[in-house]
């Protein structure tokens, strides 16, 4: 789960100020063979961000390849005919760079960091990988076992994260969101080489791909390396998307899982509408006010309250995501303190929810949450990597990334009844899926991770 990142700041004129320091002209560009470019100079370092993006995901998997985007995205690094398995990492980091990648529900993208005069290395390996992948039996044979190990480590033996599973099972009736991006063990333990190889023939073509590049570039020279690394691929056709729709929600839905934990743990999850129009909408930003409310900052009324007043949890927390392909969650999460139960966390949770509902919240709060909200997204400005990662998260959920300033206008302009309203309209029980750990006794010697996500990295 995403949580703002607590920042304060003394007022919101601080944060826009370093917004609009933050602007640079971005440029874009379609190669002919349909992969878009797009390049956002930034010359505060020698340095340059490349990543290519397909917009393939966990969501577009069908039952029964459940985790195939992210075997994938690990066999991704086991070579072609001209860049043996290992040696694309060795030659970035020969030159000076880093690189990994991810696998989300919406996407899977791969990414360097280098010295910008090194960009064409980045370029030239990631357009070979694109076209030649070597999928041999063998390497896929250690690699899913590699990916079988990491979904125990990760979510089996990981209370929350089982628990988040669980609960995007249960809140998901028909989207494939209700999958895990790592993918059912099931899933995993059949799956072979050819089903790997399917998906890459499926979804990684040019056509299928962007790639965003940020940082001390000159736009017009990043599109002439595109054009002779990248351009020369060709186009496929893709696969037909059907719609997905999810069913409306009529009624709580309530599970309880089973693990071994020290203590119990809630997750909460209320169907919340997505971004679509950045410049029309006004609920996702409401939202994302009403997230920073709950927990955007030490001060917040969660932590406040819960954890430090009346010392019921140990911890809390609040996310919204409104940037996705599909269907949004906001979603609310809290530990209780070693002798309160679970039930007492969760009444007092609906306790603070239904406060706002009922008396909204004073303007000095509110100007002072969107301060920290608007913060939190500045100071992702100051990084080259998440300046090009929310280019790509936008172009990959369908929105025009050119709009992303008119998000710290909207935000800006979000009411006080309009954090009242979102509240009142999406966080009530008809609604609401709600998670419980019920823990069992934790096996001697052995501590249980207790984080949770939603994205797998390799």
């Amino acid at each position: 789960m995403k949580t703002l990142t607590k920042l304060l700041l003394p007022g919101l004129a601080l944060a826009l100020a370093c917004a609009g320091a933050a602007r640079a002209e971005v440029r874009e560009r379609v190669l002919d063979n349909g992969m878009k470019v797009i390049v956002k100079p930034d010359s505060r370092a020698p340095v340059a961000v490349s990543q290519v993006w397909y917009r393939a995901g966990s969501m577009d998997e069908g039952y029964g390849e459940t985790g195939v985007a992210h075997v994938l995205e690990h066999m991704m690094f086991k070579g072609t005919k001209e860049v043996p398995a290992g040696e694309f990492s060795r030659r970035i980091a020969a030159a000076g760079g880093r690189e990994n990648a991810f696998t989300s529900r919406d996407h899977t993208a791969y990414f360097q960091t280098l010295q910008s005069g090194r960009l064409e290395l980045a370029f030239k390996l990631e357009a070979d990988r694109m076209a030649n992948l070597v999928l041999s039996p063998e390497e896929f044979a250690k690699e899913i076992q590699v990916v079988k190990e990491e979904r125990r480590l990760r979510t089996e033996d990981n209370p929350h994260a089982l628990v988040y599973e669980k609960l995007m099972a249960t809140a998901y009736l028909a989207y494939p969101y209700r999958h895990p991006i790592i993918g059912w063990m099931n899933d995993l333990q059949h799956m072979t080489v050819a089903d790997a190889r399917g998906w890459y023939q499926r979804w990684y073509a040019p056509n299928n791909a962007t790639l965003v590049v940020v940082g001390d570039v000159e736009p017009e020279a990043v599109f002439a390396l595109a054009e002779r690394h990248f351009g020369p691929l060709a186009a496929r056709e893709l696969p037909q998307r059907k719609p997905h729709a999810e069913p409306e929600q009529r009624g709580k839905r309530r599970l309880s899982v089973k693990a071994p934990a020290k203590l119990p743990y809630l997750l909460l999850a209320w169907p919340a509408p997505r971004l679509q129009d950045p410049g029309q909408d006004w609920e996702p930003y409401a939202l994302e006010v009403l997230a920073g409310v709950l927990d955007g900052h030490a001060s917040a009324r969660l932590p406040q309250r819960l954890v430090r007043e009346r010392k019921l949890a140990t911890d809390v927390g609040a996310g919204y995501d409104a940037i996705s392909r599909g269907p949004a969650q906001f979603l609310v999460d809290a530990t209780p303190a070693e002798g309160r139960t679970a039930a007492e966390v969760l009444a007092a949770l609906k306790q603070e929810i239904a406060r706002i509902q009922r008396e909204g919240i004073e303007a000095r709060e509110l100007e002072r949450v969107k301060a920290q909200v608007l913060a939190a997204q500045v100071y992702q400005q100051d990084s080259l990597f998440y300046q090009a990662m929310l280019i790509g998260e936008w172009t990959m959920a369908g929105l025009d990334h050119r709009l992303q300033e008119r998000r710290f206008e909207r935000l800006q302009a979000v009411t006080a009844e309009q954090v009242r309203e979102v509240a009142r309209r999406y966080l009530v029980d008809e609604r609401l899926t709600l998670a419980m750990l019920d823990p069992q006794p934790v096996e001697p010697g052995k501590a249980p991770a207790v984080n949770v996500g939603d994205r797998h990295v390799r």
